[in-house]
């Protein structure tokens, strides 16, 4: 691509709503997992006894190894989530301002 396309996309209103799209759709889910780790890390810090207290009383297992677990998979899930939306509708605005730019 050339210069002029580069112009052309960048004052493409379509290209300003994918931008605005993508950036709030990413805050989103980064605020998200934020919180999550952030309550996460407020529990260990001033409620330690919550994540140690056994699962039951004959296990070895606290509710901390499930909870810990269970923030990877929130990641994993929210990563899903974005890459989902982002290979749907973020690449289907891409390729229309692709084609009204190459025009």
């Amino acid at each position: 691509m050339n210069d002029s396309i580069y112009r052309r996309i960048e004052k493409n209103p379509r290209f300003h709503e994918l931008v605005s799209k993508r950036e709030r759709f990413a805050w989103t889910l980064s605020a998200i997992m934020l919180g999550l780790y952030l309550a996460f890390i407020l529990t260990i810090a001033f409620a330690p006894h919550l994540l140690g207290t056994r699962i039951s009383p004959e296990s070895s297992i606290t509710w901390g190894i499930p909870i810990g677990v269970g923030m990877i998979l929130a990641a994993f899930v929210l990563t899903g989530i974005y890459v989902y939306r982002a290979n749907g509708e973020f690449d289907d605005l891409n390729q229309v301002i692709l084609d009204e730019v190459q025009k």
